[in-house]
């Protein structure tokens, strides 16, 4: 073999090792961010008391460190329902509720009152529900047994985000209650139909133009993410898994409240066979104002935590027609919810309230 021969040989291995090497290094370089594998136990340091379960950024980068705690879902939904789960208190409110006073000639045990309910406590698509005066501690509650109750009180929403309270829904409210007067032996005094429809379309009114959702979007500028890299991510901000795949949730700082801000991304991506090498582009923050307390100051969390990841994970903030969100349209934002704050508190139905709550859901 020539000289020449040889040459052009070892010259045509070489471009083609580089050729191999480039299409190795292109493919690894469009992989998903992963999430930095946890260490494992016998070399992970010990964490300093009530630090167990933290992530920490890196104050360089803005990444996370390798110190991060697993994503344990059970452990998450537990959190989650210890913070959610709700005080034991009256349901029924003249403010958005039409009440059916029950009177007795004598007091009615619990189980007689249990028995008496109907199957459903639904009349349409509003909540209906049924509140006893306890005989002892003259209190409204949700009849139990083992007590004894001197009145009774029915009563249906009279809107909720499905629209106002019709005169169907009513006159179905009118059968129900009157069902279960009759059951307890009692009497029920029903308020005017029209009366009680046209409050209804006021209160719906209000809810319509103060029900306020909110949401951003980030979007991954040049490397996808793997879903445990968001995850991982995530729970540096304080999100907790849900029981929904591809949906995080921040919980609130108060017992029986409803988490402040929501993350998802794909959830097909989050149940792949291998969701590590799935390829996500978009995650969405979410707001749901009326049911979150306006002392959380969830829009601010909502800011600093899209800024906080938009930085760690090098990507930005979109809104839903994909325009950049800047700071001065944050401002603009939080200047018009504390205006509709202040309306809400003015008609006794402030955000995150109980009655807030129903009124929204």
């Amino acid at each position: 073999m020539s000289t020449l021969q040889i040459s052009l040989a070892v010259g045509g291995s070489l471009v083609l090792v580089g050729i191999v090497a480039h299409g190795a290094w292109s493919a690894r370089k469009n992989l998903p961010k992963q999430a930095t594998p946890k260490p494992a136990p016998d070399t992970e340091p010990a964490a300093a008391p009530g630090q167990e379960n933290y992530l920490q950024l890196d104050d360089g980068d803005g990444l996370p460190e390798r110190h991060e705690p697993s994503f344990d879902t059970d452990a998450g939904l537990a959190a989650l329902t210890q913070l959610t789960t709700p005080e034991r208190k009256p349901v029924l409110d003249i403010l958005i509720d039409a009440i059916a006073p029950v009177t007795l000639a004598s007091p009615v045990a619990g189980e007689a009152a249990l028995a008496a309910m109907p199957s459903t406590r639904r009349v349409g698509s509003k909540p209906f529900a049924i509140e006893g005066l306890r005989d002892d501690s003259r209190e409204w509650e949700i009849p139990a047994a083992g007590h004894r109750y001197s009145a009774f009180q029915c009563g249906v929403q009279l809107a909720n985000r499905t629209g106002a309270l019709n005169a169907i829904e009513y006159s179905e409210f009118v059968m129900k209650t009157q069902a279960f007067a009759d059951a307890i032996g009692g009497e029920v005094e029903f308020a005017e139909m029209q009366g009680e429809v046209a409050r209804a379309r006021e209160l719906d009114q209000f809810a319509g133009a103060h029900d306020a959702q909110l949401s951003f979007k980030l979007r991954a500028v040049k490397t996808a993410w793997s879903p445990g890299y968001v995850q991982q991510c995530a729970a540096g901000q304080g999100f907790i898994p849900s029981s929904t795949p591809g949906r995080m949730l921040l919980p609130a700082s108060q017992a029986g409240h409803g988490p402040i801000l929501g993350l998802s991304f794909d959830s097909q991506a989050a149940q792949a066979e291998d969701p590590e090498q799935t390829a996500l582009y978009e995650v969405a923050l979410s707001l749901d104002v009326p049911q979150v307390l306006r002392s959380e100051r969830p829009f601010a969390r909502m800011c600093e935590v899209a800024i906080a990841l938009a930085g760690s994970m090098d990507g930005v903030i979109i809104d839903d027609n994909a325009i950049l969100v800047r700071p001065e349209a944050m401002e603009a934002i939080h200047a018009d919810l504390e205006e509709l704050y202040d309306r809400m508190d003015a008609r006794e139905l402030s955000a995150g309230s109980a009655l807030g709550r129903r009124l929204f859901s």
